[in-house]
């Protein structure tokens, strides 16, 4: 599953003792052997596979839009009772993706009630589930929807008592019975993007809103050296399949998922393309003129802007009928957490609407809210008026085309794809 802050730093960066993916499947490369042919990584890249976030196991469902689940609720693991008071002297503990929570937000929470707040951060959904599955203690955590099943299973997250969460009733009505979690038995939904395109208006003469297949927009040799594409093998590889109109972004078909590989290779010998995922800051600054984004980053692109250069001249396109990539994450309240209930009066704080709008002030990515509306964050001049295509509405979670958890035989694939893209760029 792909998510927008993984391998971010406090600051934004990639630190020097992190990996990215890409750094990653080609170091493990590199141990299996400079020389070794792409099928000879098989067992390697299987080993990877069944310890990714991403792959499911067979006990597990596979929640789908068409295919919802309700998680049941496990002996030994009910939730809390109605009524209870706050803990008091209490140190409220959040582990959270890096950069992706305001702290003015969470200072205020503690302040309301009177408690401190500790924020533990990590960069990728695999380091955190290890942490939490030796035992670590934290009160909150901030779950992609792939890895509900899992932690339901491992009873790692603690059923939620809806009497604490009144403010639910202000997100869009989707979410009271989100289909990855039927009647909202486990999380309440956090931030939600999309992701589409970015370039800048005054190097790229093209706009994706009259192309035939936007999805194409990278693929001109013209722009060598000012193209870039996520560092994300979920995101990479359904580039390519989307380049060549397949909308199966959870395929199991290797015929289709070569297909993409051997499109991004074409791009790398077109383009020299880049892989990051510097989106927030190398199309304000113009290193990058097409890339690949995350509508959260775009969103942010006002801060990244060279001086004198108006906001303007960056771009974001999103299919406007909402059938493309949308991801969402959750807020969750975990079972071995020492304060329930001050941790599920922080699930409900984060979806109040003050709140709220000052969090996006911070991370650029929206929450599902009924009155944060395009109009609303330019009205509060969250967002620039030229990039509200960087919104997500409703529709574009009804419609849209999730990148959802694999089985573990095609989750190795998509990574065997992008390791042979990756070891060619």
């Amino acid at each position: 599953m792909s998510h927008p802050r993984e391998g971010w730093s406090e600051g934004g960066a990639l630190p020097p003792s992190a990996l990215s993916r890409r750094e990653f499947l080609l170091r493990a490369a590199s141990v299996a052997g400079a020389g070794a042919a792409i099928g000879g990584l098989g067992p390697l890249l299987g080993a990877i596979g069944e310890g990714a976030a991403a792959a499911s196991t067979s006990s597990v469902p596979l929640p789908r839009p068409d295919k919802p689940v309700t998680w049941p609720i496990l002996p030994g693991n009910k939730a809390i009772a109605s009524g209870l008071k706050p803990e008091t002297g209490a140190t409220l503990k959040l582990y959270n993706w890096v950069a992706y929570i305001n702290q003015a937000v969470v200072n205020n929470f503690a302040k309301k009630y009177k408690c401190k707040v500790e924020i533990t951060t990590f960069n990728t959904m695999e380091e955190a589930i290890a942490k939490l599955r030796s035992g670590e203690s934290f009160d909150v955590f901030f779950p992609t929807v792939d890895q509900l099943g899992p932690l339901v299973e491992a009873k790692l997250l603690r059923p939620i008592n809806h009497s604490y969460v009144p403010n639910i009733a202000q997100t869009w009505a989707d979410f009271a019975n989100p289909w990855y979690d039927q009647q909202w038995r486990y999380t309440v939904p956090y931030t939600i993007y999309t992701t589409g395109m970015a370039w800048r208006k005054d190097h790229v003469h093209e706009n994706p809103y009259k192309m035939s297949n936007p999805w194409a927009m990278p693929w001109q040799s013209k722009y060598k050296g000012k193209v870039a594409i996520l560092d994300d093998y979920r995101e990479g590889i359904s580039l390519g399949l989307m380049k060549n109109g397949i909308f199966d972004l959870n395929t199991t078909s290797t015929s289709q998922i070569q297909r993409s590989a051997s499109s991004l290779r074409q791009l790398a010998q077109l383009t020299n393309v880049h892989i990051d995922n510097n989106d927030y800051s190398n199309v304000p600054s113009g290193q990058i003129w097409i890339h690949h984004a995350w509508s959260g980053d775009i969103a942010a692109a006002a801060g990244y802007m060279p001086k004198g250069v108006l906001v303007d001249v960056v771009g974001y396109w999103f299919p406007p009928d909402g059938k493309g990539p949308v991801g969402n994450d959750t807020i969750t309240v975990l079972s071995a957490g020492k304060n329930p209930v001050l941790a599920h009066l922080f699930v409900n704080y984060m979806l109040d609407l003050p709140n709220v709008l000052e969090n996006i002030s911070y991370n650029g990515y929206m929450q599902p809210l009924t009155a944060v509306t395009p109009a609303r964050l330019v009205k509060e001049k969250i967002l620039p008026p030229s990039l509200t295509s960087t919104a997500v509405l409703p529709t574009y979670f009804r419609k849209g085309i999730g990148e959802y958890q694999l089985p573990a035989a095609a989750n190795t694939a998509w990574q065997q794809a992008w390791l042979q893209v990756s070891q060619g760029i």
